[in-house]
Formats: C-alpha cells, structure tokens, sequence
C-alpha cells in the first residue's frame, strides 16, 4: 500500500475522513467535522514544523492519513509527540491504520523523537488500542470522564512508545 506525505490536493479525502470520524465516532472529542480549509491549514501547521503528515492510497485513493506533532508546547517537550491516525471507515481493520503508523514511528525517530504518545479518545475504541499495542505502545494512564460527547461520558487512554534510545541517553539539544 503507497504511503507518502499528503498535499494540498488530499485535503478534500482528509477532510471526508476526517468528518465521518467527528460525526460517528468517539476517538476524537471534536464534535463538528472542520471544512477543508481548517483541515488545510492544520496541514500546513503540521508541515511548517518540518513534520510528517502521510497518506496511505488504495487504488489511487486516500484511505487514511497519520501526522505527529508535538505532545506539548514547552521546550523540555521537543523530543516527545503525539500521534494522529484517521482511516477510512470502509477499510478500518485491513491494515491500513498499523502501515500508517509504523511509517509515522520511522519518521519520527529519524527525527530525533524519543517518545511518541498516542491519547486514544474512548477506552472503548478497542481498535485503536489494539493498534497501537500491536506496534509496541503501552497504556501509562487513563483520564476518566475527560470529554463528553455523544450524550455520555468518555475516557482518554494514554499509550506510551520509546523511539530509538529513548531515556537511555540524552538527546543532543
């Protein structure tokens, strides 16, 4: 499956995917889908700090897309990010969400990312969860009841990958 970094031209299919996710599921707490020139300009944010937003193509179509960017603001931060990964709901459990972010996890440690997050919206999006496991993650926490949507609560799992050396030597600055 072609994996490569998205353009402006992918905004219409990101923004689609994106939408459905808003709409019909509980992994992200946005509750209305952004327009497609929201969804550009989180791409061009994402692209100006020199990091990964890819797309993963299906016969010549976008199916899912995967960025990271940085877990936080502050400076003590800058080796650590968060992922994001959205695929298309006719394709979720056919891989295409594990491609995404094994080639995701391989750009950020190239980079120098010693740590990657992944805050999975709902502790039931067992999908979700169980990719991440699959590529290593491992759940340090759990924020009960941080967002409502849907008319009820949900939690956020906190899932933690070391990158390359992780903690078992200091990054250069």
């Amino acid at each position: 499956m072609p994996i490569r970094d998205a353009t402006d031209a992918d905004v219409p299919a990101i923004t689609a995917i994106y939408a459905h996710h808003v709409l019909h599921g509980t992994g992200t707490f946005e509750e209305d889908p952004p327009d497609a020139a929201e969804m550009t300009e989180r791409l061009a944010r994402v692209r100006a700090r020199g990091q990964p937003w890819l797309v993963a193509e299906e016969d010549g179509q976008v199916v899912g897309y995967a960025y990271y960017s940085p877990f936080r603001d502050r400076s003590a931060y800058r080796h650590t990010a968060e992922d994001a990964i959205y695929v298309r709901d006719d394709v979720r459990g056919q891989g295409v969400g594990k491609a995404l972010v094994q080639a995701l996890l391989e750009r950020a440690e190239v980079a120098g990312i010693r740590q990657m997050f992944a805050l999975i919206g709902d502790s039931e999006n067992v999908g979700s969860i169980g990719l991440h496991v699959s590529l290593g993650f491992r759940q340090v926490g759990l924020m009960k009841s941080a967002g409502v949507k849907f008319g009820r609560w949900l939690d956020v799992v906190i899932m933690q990958k070391t990158l390359g050396e992780g903690d078992r030597t200091l990054p250069g600055a």
